[in-house]
């Protein structure tokens, strides 16, 4: 069945771009160093002039070098003008954690190096002891552990700001859980801001990213009730049955074109070498037409989106669906791609909610690009360690990620946040928030 060349009409060809050598960042330090004519060279001519330079960078490394820093208190004894005397010493900064003689930059350092680096603490233990400090790793557990519980205090905060947005993006996925004498399956939930809201000139403006997640021990549909309580938007996830209750109570589905395209790649990739294209290569064609269009809108406003998504990629879709409901029941119904066109077909009211507005996206891609740091860190963790350790680490995830999303360079919040969260304002923490944060030292 063809697809009407109107539908076509407007969308560029994807270019790839070339590669080539990325240019050195202008934002790190520069060390000139000049490289002159030997003394000899010289002396073989009658005269020499400078007359300019040429200049290449090379990126090099300088090894991180840790440094302990001895906070001097001065005593004074204060006499009066009556005679009388007082002894008074000066005050100097507190550890962010009681009874620890952890920098807020050596707390940031090992959270950052586990959340976003991935590397478990065992081995953050053998570096530090190649630079001669020897820190026992359960001593490394526990700053992570009490540094995750101090953070603690913004999460309400960050779960208001996620809870305030138009559209929520979800997602979970399985966490490997240490208990007595077994493994558990416990799960990872990511929630994540987006949308977009019009000021009060009717301009848009993207919602401030941010990314909320829940650390459980079973996949039950409580847990997005008890995360998303009373919100009311659009939740842009899977057709997980835990989350039909909230479809229910005024609660939009948006469903995924990503995942429904990899039910049909998953069918191709299956095909033996050579075998002749099939429904499955002209379900992806379909797929693959209406996101050229997507490509093309990424940069323009909600507005203008939905105009190119009402004009063009309704009548795509429109085709398709003809399409999958002519072949469909030619299929045996238990095959891979029975089961593919099944899924597009039952949620087909999920997946096209987007041409009707041009906030939402076409696919979950962003939440499931949120679950890419859990995948990696369990792949080098194999295990969360237990229960106590996977609520600091749905924290971290938490906080990281949102600085991540938002341009703020995880390392600097951190150590930034670490060092004044015990004498911030309680009534004014969501200053602290990677979307809102100015450094103490700006």
């Amino acid at each position: 069945m063809p697809v009407p060349p109107e539908a076509l009409r407007e969308v560029e060809a994807h270019r790839r771009r070339q590669p080539g050598r990325a240019a050195i960042g202008e934002h790190l330090p520069r060390r000139r160093v000049e490289h002159d004519l030997s003394a000899d060279e010289k002396a073989a001519f009658a005269a020499v002039e400078r007359i300019g330079e040429e200049v290449s960078e090379m990126l090099e490394y300088i090894p991180a070098r840790l440094e302990v820093i001895q906070n001097v208190r001065l005593k004074y004894r204060c006499e009066r003008a009556d005679g009388s005397s007082t002894i008074r010493t000066a005050c100097a900064p507190s550890s962010p954690i009681a009874k620890s003689n952890a920098g807020p930059g050596l707390l940031a350092h090992v959270m950052v190096s586990k959340y976003l680096d991935h590397c478990p603490l065992a081995r953050q233990q053998r570096i530090l002891a190649r630079d001669g400090v020897v820190i026992a790793r359960q001593t490394l557990c526990d700053w992570v552990l009490d540094g995750a519980e101090l953070l603690s205090v913004l999460m309400p905060a960050l779960h208001r700001h996620v809870l305030a947005s138009p559209v929520i993006f979800t997602d979970v996925t399985t966490l490997a859980l240490q208990a007595p004498g077994k493994t558990v399956t416990a799960r990872m939930w990511a929630y994540l801001a987006g949308g977009h809201r019009k000021d009060d000139e009717g301009r848009w403006h993207a919602v401030a990213p941010a990314a909320l997640y829940d650390f459980t021990l079973d996949r039950s549909g409580t847990h997005p009730r008890r995360i998303l309580g009373e919100w009311r938007g659009y939740l842009q996830a899977d057709d997980y049955s835990g989350y039909h209750a909230r479809f229910r109570e005024g609660v939009t589905h948006v469903a995924c074109w990503a995942h429904a395209r990899r039910k049909y790649f998953d069918v191709v990739k299956a095909m033996p070498k050579g075998a002749r294209p099939g429904l499955a290569h002209h379900a992806l064609r379909f797929i693959g037409l209406f996101y050229r269009i997507e490509r093309q809108i990424a940069e323009a406003d909600p507005d203008l989106r939905r105009q190119h998504r009402q004009r063009r990629t309704k009548r795509v879709l429109a085709w398709f669906h003809r399409w999958l409901t002519a072949h469909a029941p030619t299929l045996l119904p238990k095959s891979p791609l029975a089961k593919a066109f099944a899924y597009t077909l039952s949620n087909w009211t999920a997946l096209t909610v987007f041409v009707d507005d041009g906030s939402l996206a076409a696919d979950n891609n962003l939440s499931e690009r949120a679950m890419r740091p859990v995948a990696l860190s369990r792949k080098n963790w194999l295990f969360a360690g237990s229960e106590r350790g996977g609520r600091p680490a749905a924290v971290l995830f938490s906080l990281t990620e949102t600085a991540r999303l938002n341009g703020v360079e995880p390392y600097a919040w951190l150590k930034d946040v670490l060092a004044r969260i015990n004498a911030h304002r309680v009534d004014r923490l969501e200053e602290l928030l990677p979307m809102n944060w100015t450094s103490a030292a700006a």
